[in-house]
């Protein structure tokens, strides 16, 4: 849900392309997600504020949960996470987690949850790669859509 959660603010941040990146790490003992969209970014005061549960860019709710949510799940398994965005630039979210830590979340059904960004979201193109330790996959939507 995590990973929704993050594409969701980059499909709000207007990106025409979003990559999010898995890479399962046994023998380091972490796993990274990553996810680059080119949408419009972030100022200095919205970057420094993003992780707090009580600080949202939107109108609708007081709230903002998911990068503080992201960021305590990371933090809960050994893990971090890191934030670089400016504005009218790449925004970068960068979570890692303890792989093997018995509160490491579980990765969840990675297939339906890009299977409904993609169909939901025809105007964007979705690039997916998952490393785990020596084999790689990899999906780009632009290839597809030819």
């Amino acid at each position: 849900m995590h990973i929704l959660d993050i594409v969701e603010n980059s499909i709000r941040a207007h990106a025409k392309k979003i990559e999010i990146k898995i890479i399962e790490e046994k023998k380091k003992d972490l796993l990274t997600i990553e996810i680059i969209d080119d949408g419009k970014g972030m100022d200095k005061k919205t970057l420094k504020n993003v992780l707090d549960p009580f600080f949202t860019t939107k109108n609708t709710r007081k709230v903002g949960l998911g990068l503080s949510l992201l960021a305590q799940s990371a933090e809960e398994s050994g893990g971090s996470i890191e934030i670089e965005s400016k504005p009218g630039q790449e925004t970068k979210v960068k979570a890692t987690f303890g792989y093997s830590h018995i509160d490491r979340k579980p990765l969840g059904d990675i297939y339906e949850s890009l299977k409904v960004l993609i169909i939901a979201n025809p105007d964007i193109n979705f690039i997916y790669k998952y490393q785990k330790d020596n084999a790689n996959y990899h999906l780009d939507t632009k290839e597809i859509k030819k």
